[in-house]
């Protein structure tokens, strides 16, 4: 029974832990050139997507995970398209958990990133783009360099926001063993049946995790604000 239980432990671990960094990694692929979209750009179009990339702030994880569950189902356009790309379908998969990570968590990479490059020297824009450096090379060598502090928090943001999902996840992957059921769910399953010692360790895993990522922001933050000093 212990063995399964540590069996169990570290599947469900191995999964949240894998999740959590393929989001995180495509939500700073995707992230970076959003924020500065989201900064440059001027319209009413601009403030209505920043709108969306923000509401899952405020907006219940079940409510996204259940038209996330519509949209991306075998029977809709995302879904077919997907299946006859891949072969395979999105919901109770783990690609559709990524999917449905990146678009919940993405409010949490994107904000922390604008903030940062609205605090880069505007100085030492101009002056780059006075030498000739085309704006792409501008953002990439200046903008992100300058603002590796901020970059840092909307990852560890991100990742620590990933490893505690529990309703998009839920609605959409439900608890797979090796599929879908990441740590936040296998606690809830232990919960509901009553195994509160295999719920307790499944609950300290993520305590413990969570608590030191939380202390590696803080590190960060602090390390990055004295160098600047």
């Amino acid at each position: 029974m212990l063995a399964l239980i540590h069996d169990e432990l570290w599947s469900a671990l191995g999964l949240t832990l894998r999740l959590a960094l393929v989001t995180t990694t495509i939500l700073v692929v995707v992230g970076l050139p959003l924020a500065r979209w989201l900064n440059n750009a001027r319209g009413l179009h601009v403030a209505v997507i920043e709108s969306i990339v923000t509401l899952p702030i405020v907006l219940p994880p079940t409510v996204i995970g259940f038209y996330l569950l519509v949209a991306l189902s075998p029977q809709s356009f995302i879904g077919q398209s997907w299946q006859a790309l891949f072969g395979s379908q999105l919901t109770f998969t783990f690609s559709g958990l990524v999917v449905g990570s990146v678009l919940y968590s993405l409010p949490f990479a994107v904000q922390p990133f604008q903030s940062a490059f609205r605090l880069v020297d505007k100085s030492l824009i101009e002056a780059a783009t006075a030498l000739g450096a085309p704006p792409r090379t501008v953002f990439w060598k200046i903008v992100v360099r300058a603002s590796r502090g901020g970059i840092l928090t909307g990852a560890t943001l991100s990742f620590a926001h990933t490893l505690g999902e529990f309703g998009v996840v839920l609605m959409l992957g439900g608890s797979i063993p090796g599929q879908t059921r990441v740590a936040s769910i296998a606690l809830y399953d232990e919960a509901q049946k009553l195994n509160f010692a295999e719920a307790h360790a499944f609950a300290a895993v993520l305590l413990v995790m969570s608590f030191a990522m939380l202390m590696l922001l803080t590190w960060a933050q602090r390390h990055h604000a004295q160098s600047h000093k």
